[in-house]
């Protein structure tokens, strides 16, 4: 990292999240904490022109710094500041055609088009790319409920890399591989995981402080012209590398492709190859189908389709989890008692509250296999295999 980036990425660690949490505190102190305009006018100032300086100073030397690693930093940071100046509404896309800061676009668009990614900060930037420097990783504030909250994605995003990695092992094996047990039962250590930082999330993460002090930060904002929605959670491959190796959503089904397409850019490049990697191969449920009428009463099949529904139930968990008791709890409850007004860009995706829940509980049902009449899920195929395992209770 060259001395620009070192300067700029140390501003970010310190003065930065210093002046948010400071913005913070002042919001929540007040009795409207959804009131952010005419409140601590001078520090966003600060923040703003302090910010700037780097940024142009970056911009003047034409060069991001040394290799991917140092790129992608730069353009983290560059979002963190984009994404504050949104926060505190230093900047918002409902009323301009263009970002009021030119040289933070530049900068941004520069390095997202040389990496391929989109020119703001995105989930990983805060999750499994986040350096930690004696033992405190990048953040915008210094709230213990936005640490939470950070650490707790990362911890989950980790647990479902791992499952999907045992997942995609099991192809160049078959699925008829004895040896896949241990593939199966890493999958269900991961998930296992997974579910049980979801449950950390639902019982420690202050509900008032995470929606009016940490998600306002996940709003999209404008890169020149362009508007680009906040990162969330699931911008990365794992978690659809195991919807399409169980089989519960297919590549090829329009609403999912969409989200598919929605989400790539979003992604590390080398994330972005595993999942196009993953839409090639043909699903664990659909092997397993394939030689349903001729192997059912095999050993092998016996245990390996028992795993692979084991698999399926844990990662359904995870999914209600997700919509039933987190959406539910940090965004849909208290997004109830604000008015019409302060509704507007409530979520990180950019759709109004009730379109995202909506697709939120499409994408929840496809991952439990729910039978719905107005969607087509795996609930049969799932049936169609548990009634054929001797013992595995339906």
């Amino acid at each position: 990292m060259r001395n620009k980036a070192r300067a700029f990425d140390q501003w970010i660690r310190t003065s930065f999240v210093t002046m948010n949490t400071e913005l913070e505190n002042l919001y929540f102190a007040q009795r409207d904490r959804s009131r952010v305009i005419g409140v601590g006018d001078s520090l966003k100032e600060r923040l703003r022109d302090e910010g700037r300086a780097h940024i142009v100073g970056l911009l003047e030397e034409g060069n991001t710094g040394d290799g991917f690693a140092s790129a992608f930093g730069v353009l983290g940071n560059v979002g963190l500041y984009l994404g504050a100046l949104r926060r505190h509404e230093l900047t918002n896309p409902a009323r301009e055609e263009r970002s009021p800061f030119p040289e933070a676009s530049s900068l941004a668009m520069h390095v997202g088009a040389s990496i391929g990614m989109v020119p703001r900060f995105a989930t990983a930037h805060l999750t499994t790319h986040n350096m930690a420097l004696g033992g405190v990783r990048k953040s915008f504030t210094s709230l213990a409920d936005e640490f939470l909250f950070i650490d707790e994605n990362t911890r989950g995003i980790l647990a479902f890399q791992r499952a999907a990695d045992a997942l995609m092992r099991i192809v160049p094996l078959g699925i008829s591989s004895p040896v896949n047990d241990g593939l199966f039962d890493a999958a269900k250590r991961a998930l296992g995981d997974a579910i049980r930082s979801n449950e950390r999330l639902f019982t420690e993460l202050d509900v008032q402080r995470f929606f009016y002090s940490v998600r306002p930060y996940y709003k999209p904002y404008r890169i020149g012209r362009q508007e680009y929605r906040g990162a969330n959670a699931g911008d990365f491959s794992g978690i659809n590398e195991i919807d399409l190796m169980l089989g519960l959503c297919r590549a090829n089904d329009p609403y999912y492709a969409q989200l598919l397409v929605d989400k790539m850019l979003f992604m590390l490049p080398q994330d972005q190859a595993r999942l196009r990697e993953c839409m090639t191969y043909r699903s664990l449920l659909d092997e397993l189908l394939a030689v349903a009428d001729s192997h059912s009463q095999t050993g092998w099949f016996q245990q390996n389709a028992r795993s692979f529904l084991e698999v399926c139930d844990l990662f359904a968990r995870t999914a209600s989890q997700h919509h039933d008791m987190l959406v539910k709890r940090f965004i849909e409850q208290p997004a109830g008692s604000l008015e019409e007004e302060s509704l507007q860009g409530v979520t990180a995706s950019g759709p109004p509250l009730p379109v995202l829940l909506r697709s939120l509980e499409i994408l929840r049902d496809l991952r439990v296999a729910a039978r719905r009449s107005d969607l087509a899920t795996r609930c049969d195929d799932l049936a169609r295999l548990r009634s054929l395992l001797k013992g595995f209770a339906a």
